[in-house]
């Protein structure tokens, strides 16, 4: 494969710099902005574009409807199997000497590391805000079905991974759709594969990376005042550098450490302040299912509830968009299906837990209040509609609701969003390095040039405001969720055949708890 896609690419965008060079007065920041807004904004608004008539985006839809197909086709496996995949990643049923680089556990933290971000701290707080508290139960809901598409994704990405002499593997959906189709005898396999690992690099520099180092050194500024952002864009890159270069094996030590470090951090200091207040639970509840149902809300009650809280899972979890397959796929083990079921628990942790705990500890510390003369719900200490997905008002709100049982929170919410930055950033840069090597071939020389590049772009973010840059890489993750989908759909007959053999041999003794 050659480097033609990105020549044009990087054509495209020193010319427009070079068109742009006379007005002095804009910055490289602005410019950059300008070219990209012009050249990709159709691209951003398509993915990200609305039924007509209504605000829910039709990506939304297309993840959630996929999610809804395979929890039907499997059986509602996610319940099924819920017992067996925490008694897989407590390691019961794992053999050290099966092919593969990390356990299921550091398999399940890496991925978990990519999805677990400042979407559950801002992201959840903004759609509670725009939705109302009933928002709060169509994510639990999303994040429900969502757990089986991450179940086909996992298990196809196991199946179909490339196993080296080394004893490192690749695998993901680049993969599956190559050998996958080939093996069903469906065209078109290689084109796909092709076009995800385009869309995963692009999306593996700005929304897990760009946008990760820039959400960090606000938050850093917040507590420390202002400071050239280079210099938290140095500090992030030398040490997500030092993490990447030693592979997959490297981000899973990491990330085994971190992901627990930042649930227990997170999800303790909210569950101290719902204890708090254990008397508001049961209202707490009351309000999210009279939201969920009823005509109360920002905008359009049920329906808004329902739009805020589909879109905030989907955005979350990922599931269906593919990534968390490549890091699932490393994992040791000789049948696919138990990554399968270790991977479902991603979205009840990412989103049935922790974004619930968000909107918990929001709806219960009163921080929303209905503005008698818009309705719409207003920051209660500063009287501020929040309108915007991701906009940084959704940390304000969380952190108004924590600090208002704990005025020190916010250097804990400064501290886990650093560790929710960070722990993106390094899954991310794996997720985009085995894109890379499907598209230029394995080396360690072409590692260490991604590498390198996604350390510059840690860089990059941090110092600059390139708002369109990471609207389109955020585009480009969705996008990989049209092409991930098609292949699911198309395969996932296979996945029903590796789930009932593998159940029925368990079922029969044949599968033991590993002595």
């Amino acid at each position: 494969m050659n480097f033609r896609p990105f020549a044009l690419i990087l054509a495209t965008v020193t010319a427009g710099l070079a068109a742009a060079a006379p007005a002095a007065a804009q910055t490289i920041d602005e410019r950059v902005n300008e070219i990209f807004a012009s050249s990709t904004g159709w691209f951003v608004n398509f993915i990200f574009a609305n039924f007509p008539g209504t605000s829910f985006p039709w990506i939304v839809a297309w993840l959630v409807i996929g999610a809804t197909v395979f929890t039907i086709y499997f059986g509602f496996i996610q319940f099924r199997a819920f017992g067996h995949s925490i008694a897989l990643v407590r390691g019961d049923y794992s053999d050290p000497n099966d092919a593969g680089e990390v356990s299921h556990f550091q398999a399940l933290a890496t991925a978990l590391s990519g999805t677990v971000g400042l979407g559950n701290i801002a992201g959840v707080a903004v759609a509670v805000s725009v939705g109302g508290p009933g928002a709060t139960f169509w994510m639990i809901l999303a994040g429900l079905l969502g757990m089986a598409s991450k179940f086909t994704e996992c298990t196809l990405g196991v199946k179909y991974r490339n196993e080296y002499a080394d004893g490192k593997v690749s695998g993901g959906p680049m993969y599956y759709m190559v050998k996958g189709f080939a093996e069903r005898g469906l065209p078109g396999g290689r084109f796909m594969a092709i076009l995800f690992a385009i869309f995963c690099i692009l999306g593996s520099f700005g929304g897990g990376n760009m946008f990760q180092s820039n959400q960090a050194h606000a938050q850093l500024t917040n507590v420390f005042g202002a400071y050239p952002g280079w210099i938290t864009g140095v500090i992030f890159a030398v040490i997500v550098f030092l993490v990447i270069v030693g592979g997959l094996k490297s981000i899973a030590r990491v990330t085994e450490k971190i992901v627990p470090l930042m649930g227990v951090i997170y999800v303790g200091t909210a569950l101290i302040i719902i204890v708090m207040n254990a008397g508001m639970i049961g209202d707490a509840f009351g309000q999210i299912f009279r939201g969920a149902f009823t005509w109360d809300g920002a905008v359009g009650g049920a329906i808004g509830a329902l739009i805020q809280g589909f879109r905030r899972a989907a955005f979350s979890n990922e599931a269906g968009v593919g990534s968390a397959a490549i890091a699932h796929s490393a994992v040791r083990t000789k049948e696919p299906i138990t990554e399968g079921f270790v991977s479902l628990l991603e979205p009840f942790i990412d989103t049935v837990v922790i974004c619930t705990m968000t909107a918990l500890v929001i709806v219960i510390t009163g921080q929303l209040i209905t503005d008698p003369n818009t309705g719409m719900f207003i920051l209660n200490e500063a009287g501020t509609r929040i309108q915007t997905i991701g906009d940084t008002s959704g940390v304000a709100l969380t952190s108004a609701a924590f600090s208002s049982a704990f005025g020190w929170f916010r250097y804990v919410l400064a501290v886990a969003v650093i560790l929710f930055a960070f722990s993106t950033m390094i899954s991310w840069s794996y997720y985009g390095l085995k894109a890379w090597t499907f598209l230029f071939g394995e080396g360690q020389t072409k590692e260490l040039i991604f590498k390198v590049i996604f350390c510059i772009f840690v860089i990059i973010g941090a110092a600059a405001n390139l708002g369109p840059v990471i609207d389109f890489s955020d585009a480009a993750i969705f996008a990989m969720a049209v092409v991930n989908i098609i292949a699911l759909y198309l395969l996932m007959p296979i996945v029903k055949a590796e789930m009932n053999s593998y159940l029925s041999r368990l079922k029969s003794g044949e599968i033991r708890k590993f002595a």
